[in-house]
């Protein structure tokens, strides 16, 4: 399991921890609760949220990934920012699989507009793509905010919904889909009453099974840099009943190239490490992975089909 920390800034710490139910002691656990209560407080203007990790909950505490960023060293480090990625069992093709919730990420108002949102969302994605030896994973996104919104379709594969020309709503969609508002609400806060579009792949009235304090109006909402993605978040939700939209997509080798392409251009040291990396693992490295696991299923990655 990853449990990792690096310096990820000037005076910053980055630590990601899968499954701190488990890798972690319960003092551990409760150190790491507190951090991303802090955060929460500065973030949040009412009343502290009361569901998943934030609500002590500790089925969430098995199965998330946690990514905290620290300002400052040792003891007198603080958490400035974090997010909160749930593993959420599915079902694909008669196969159990998981997919992976980009859940909930905070950043103290100080600190926003530094970049942190690509080290939060895309980096654990990225190094749980790797850990599990580059097959395409699933993701899903739950948000009203246009930046969020956008980000999800900019960076992952195959997003569904969005503006972008050509997007469209596949079987597999709609399948993980209709599993996550079956059997997943209480991961992203949402009450059973609230209604699901699956045309267009909108919750309605989504806040109310504890996520209460993140509704926005849409003046509100944090609007993304390319106006397509307002326009839309404004067309498709009800900000003043509390809509949200759910996306699907994938993070495959070409979604880890975009967000490495992103974070590090490649006139950088880093920028060209990381390339190097994915280039080497897609010519060479995970082709000789899939074909001498010959018992393990890889999907669409599997040379072959399998006969019975």
């Amino acid at each position: 399991m990853i449990n990792l920390h690096w310096r990820s800034g000037r005076d910053l710490t980055t630590r990601i921890v899968e499954r701190p139910g488990l890798a972690l002691s319960p003092a551990e656990v409760e150190a790491l609760t507190a951090d991303l209560r802090a955060v929460a407080a500065l973030t949040l203007d009412q009343e502290a949220l009361s569901y998943g990790v934030l609500g002590g909950d500790a089925e969430r505490l098995r199965q998330c990934v946690v990514t905290v960023v620290y300002q400052g060293k040792g003891d007198a480090a603080r958490p400035v920012a974090f997010n909160i990625l749930s593993l959420l069992d599915v079902e694909m093709e008669g196969r159990s699989t998981q997919v992976m919730h980009l859940g909930l990420v905070m950043v103290d108002p100080s600190f926003r507009g530094l970049g942190l949102s690509a080290t939060l969302y895309g980096l654990t994605c990225v190094l749980m793509f790797l850990a599990g030896q580059g097959r395409a994973l699933w993701v899903s996104n739950v948000s009203q905010v246009p930046a969020v919104v956008g980000m999800v379709a900019e960076t992952f594969s195959d997003v569904f919904p969005s503006p972008r020309p050509g997007t469209r709503r596949s079987f597999d969609h709609l399948t993980l889909a209709r599993q996550i508002m079956a059997r997943h609400r209480t991961a992203f806060g949402v009450g059973p009453e609230a209604g699901f579009d699956e045309t267009r792949f909108v919750i309605i009235d989504a806040y109310t099974g504890g996520s209460d304090a993140l509704k926005k109006a849409f003046e509100q909402a944090a609007p993304h840099r390319m106006a397509s993605y307002n326009a839309f978040c404004r067309e498709q939700l009800n900000y003043d009943r509390g809509d949200d939209l759910i996306q699907i997509g994938r993070i495959d080798m070409a979604a880890a190239g975009r967000y490495l392409r992103k974070i590090a251009p490649p006139t950088t040291a880093m920028g060209l490490g990381g390339l190097v990396v994915i280039m080497a693992a897609r010519m060479a490295v995970l082709p000789l992975i899939y074909w001498l696991s010959a018992s393990r299923p890889w999907g669409d990655l599997r040379p072959w089909k399998e006969t019975r």
